[in-house]
């Protein structure tokens, strides 16, 4: 397998909104910008739907890091890939090593929906 793809992890900051609650705050997100390299990056699925009011598009890419790397990615972060903003769908798999137990390599899916 080879590991030359690279994306953007973009994270939101935060902010207290009127209740007292820390929530997420996109609009400084521009600063919260990392390049990650060493990566593979697969198709994984694509979905259309369609309804009175739209046609949508959901697409699926899977995410997977060189061994011996744990890129910082959280379900919380969006990834900038070839001109394209995508969302972790779920958690991030940290795989362990069978010898050591550290983190082996991470996995993870991103989507894009549109429409």
């Amino acid at each position: 397998m080879f590991f030359f793809d690279s994306l953007v992890r973009v994270r939101a900051g935060e902010r207290t909104d009127r209740g007292g609650n820390t929530v997420a705050d996109w609009s400084d997100a521009a600063v919260n910008r990392l390049p990650i390299d060493q990566l593979n990056i697969q198709p994984a699925s694509q979905n259309e739907g369609q309804d009175d009011t739209r046609n949508s598009v959901t697409t699926g890419w899977r995410v997977q890091s060189e061994e011996g790397t744990r890129p910082d990615i959280t379900a919380a972060d969006r990834l900038e890939w070839r001109g394209g903003t995508y969302e972790v769908d779920g958690e991030v798999a940290e795989w362990p090593d069978p010898l050591t137990g550290a983190v082996h390599h991470i996995e993870l899916t991103m989507i894009r929906a549109t429409g």
